[in-house]
């Protein structure tokens, strides 16, 4: 990875930790983008929480973001600059500069290293499934696309009155990296609305659906984060929370998750041909949105949804 996309990462995905309170907090910092994460601020995403896991500093970590919103995903113009060539490769992978010949574009195994890789803690997308510590993650505008597993694989989520769960692969491919998660933690009945509708839900859905632990008007939201991160602290000692963690561990290995991430991903990598071929008005990612302009296409598919069933807040607005 280049020196400038490591200084990028540095400035988007920032890290402070209090020794006193043994409370960590990453703040993801690209409120001009919705906090939009890059491939660079995904690994370093990792990599931070790598270091709060080993750090006797660390019992807790709090996961927020800048600005209005938690986030909205992916940075697709990143993610899709150059996908599928050597240079996506090599960034993905961090493999600038090394003597490595990839699997031919056709080969199966250029899905598959590619989809299941969302799998891999290194890949900054399932890093708190192995963490051993505590983890907080607080919820306010958008929580969609990789923010989105992040809600999954939290400990607890806070979230504000105001806050939007879901996905926009729903809408434009049909699967998402690690779906099994989600249906674990949302409840199979209401996943199931979301995958097949598309639309996001609200912080109160979210909530009647067990998914997150608090719900409070957007003012109070970093009140109510400090009030858990603090009483989870100050509750037991580091040894105590890391038995507890091993346990859930085995809890959810027993739920299948790591299985359910791997399948995800194996149905991803052989689905390529059926999610390319429409066979009616539907939106699906392609080269033909692309020139189309991503920003208007999507514009435009949503407003064909009820407003109160829309992704952006803007189009939400007409409900009013």
């Amino acid at each position: 990875m280049t020196d400038t996309a490591i200084a990028a990462a540095e400035e988007s995905v920032l890290y402070h930790k209090d020794p006193k309170t043994k409370i960590a907090t990453i703040t993801l910092n690209r409120p001009d983008r919705l906090n939009a994460v890059t491939i660079a601020g995904r690994h370093r995403y990792a990599e931070l929480i790598r270091r709060a896991n080993i750090d006797d500093d660390v019992k807790v970590l709090v996961i927020r973001g800048e600005g209005e919103d938690l986030g909205s995903g992916a940075d697709l113009p990143d993610f899709m600059s150059d996908f599928g060539s050597d240079a996506s490769w090599d960034r993905e992978h961090g493999l600038e500069g090394e003597d490595v010949t990839y699997p031919p574009a056709e080969s199966y195994r250029t899905a598959g290293i590619s989809t299941q890789w969302f799998a891999n803690p290194a890949g900054g997308c399932r890093s708190l499934q192995e963490f051993k510590k505590i983890s907080i993650l607080e919820v306010k505008g958008y929580c969609y696309g990789w923010h989105f597993y992040q809600a999954a694989d939290a400990d607890l989520v806070i979230s504000s009155d105001d806050a939007l769960f879901g996905h926009a692969a729903f809408r434009y491919s049909g699967t998402a990296p690690r779906m099994w998660q989600w249906a674990l933690t949302m409840g199979l009945r209401k996943f199931q609305e979301m995958l097949f509708t598309g639309r996001p839900f609200t912080a109160e859905e979210m909530n009647d659906c067990g998914f997150v632990n608090s719900v409070v008007p957007r003012d109070q939201l970093e009140a109510e984060t400090a009030k858990y991160a603090l009483a989870c602290a100050r509750n037991r000692p580091s040894d105590v929370v890391y038995l507890q963690k091993v346990f859930l561990e085995i809890f959810k290995q027993n739920q299948g998750e790591y299985m359910g991430s791997i399948l995800t991903g194996l149905l991803e990598s052989v689905a390529s041909g059926p999610l390319a071929k429409p066979d009616g008005d539907e939106q699906v990612v392609n080269e033909e949105l692309f020139e189309r302009g991503l920003t208007n296409s999507v514009k435009d598919f949503d407003n064909r949804f009820p407003p109160e069933w829309r992704l952006s807040r803007r189009g939400r607005q007409q409900a009013d």
